[in-house]
């Protein structure tokens, strides 16, 4: 009787140990796509597709209410553009989101916007390696998300708009503000905001087909701008957001001392938000800024 019930009970085991390796098996064979969409709907966020301009576009959408005035609009980072050194990579689409966490810890209504090409897009006719390289902030690129937004505030009418990026996103975000007349704020993390100066630190070829911000001209007094770097990103060093902020004065640029480029900004992000003021332009060039702890405010480009 002994026997019978260990040998049951190993064969339990048995079983309960087969069926998580196929879920294992199958989460491995899962696309980067795929996987994002699974976190974020775990996230509790609704998924639609919004056309742009040539292109179609992956979003998430939370919070999104009739009576709310603001709407925070997210843009993730550049994902996966290549494979190797010298080899495009046939899927950009982040293998690890960032932005998509960043607005679950948000909270009021919330788009979470993707690029075109990313997230299955790539069946779209216009879709090359050079949408996700060396064009990833083309005119091209810029024009077809803001054509997305613009059509989904046609339906949701929203006063209000702040535009938010990670790393990459940033640099998009930037450079769709201008195009968006209900942006009032800009609020980018660990973006290479000058992207000139990120390639020549890193000794990448130079992005000849996209736009740089820091040679785009000033955007309107209308949006406030509020960029965080981190003290220790080696990614997107300090420096680099110095060199923007030195031909946009009209810019805020806030250094983390013991921040990189992925810490610690998911986990302080509801407090950073919250802390960062309306109007940016308002705080000191110089001085800690009373209501966000130990974030250093600088605007000249040796300020690191």
């Amino acid at each position: 009787m002994n026997a019978a019930r260990g040998a049951a009970a190993r064969q339990r085991v048995t079983v309960r140990f087969a069926a998580l390796l196929l879920i294992a098996a199958l989460a491995a064979c899962a696309t980067p796509a795929e996987r994002f969409d699974r976190r974020a709907v775990a996230l509790g966020m609704q998924p639609a597709d919004l056309p742009g301009e040539g292109f179609n576009h992956r979003a998430y959408l939370a919070g999104v209410e009739p009576d709310s005035a603001t709407l925070h609009v997210y843009i993730e980072h550049d994902g996966t553009p290549w494979s190797t050194f010298n080899h495009a990579s046939d899927d950009p689409t982040p293998t690890t989101p960032f932005a998509l966490e960043l607005m679950a810890r948000d909270s009021g209504a919330r788009l979470f916007l993707g690029r075109p090409c990313y997230f299955e897009g790539r069946t779209d006719s216009r879709c090359n390696p050079l949408l996700w390289t060396h064009d990833r902030y083309s005119g091209a690129v810029v024009s077809s998300m803001v054509a997305a937004l613009r059509g989904f505030l046609s339906l949701h009418p929203y006063r209000d708009v702040v535009l938010i990026g990670y790393s990459g996103g940033g640099t998009m975000a930037w450079l769709m503000a201008a195009r968006i007349p209900e942006a009032t704020r800009l609020v980018t993390i660990a973006a290479n905001l000058d992207v000139d100066e990120w390639t020549r630190i890193h000794g990448y070829s130079r992005l000849a087909g996209s736009l740089n911000p820091a040679l785009a001209p000033a955007l309107t007094p209308a949006i406030a701008q509020l960029h965080f770097v981190g003290g220790r990103d080696t990614n997107v060093p300090p420096r680099v957001a110095g060199s923007f902020a030195s031909r946009h004065p009209e810019a805020r640029v806030i250094e983390i001392a013991e921040f990189d480029h992925r810490c610690c900004w998911i986990d302080r992000w509801p407090e950073l938000l919250s802390g960062a003021p309306s109007d940016p332009r308002k705080l000191p060039e110089w001085g800690r800024h009373p209501d966000a702890g130990d974030v250093l405010s600088y605007t000249k480009p040796n300020a690191q």
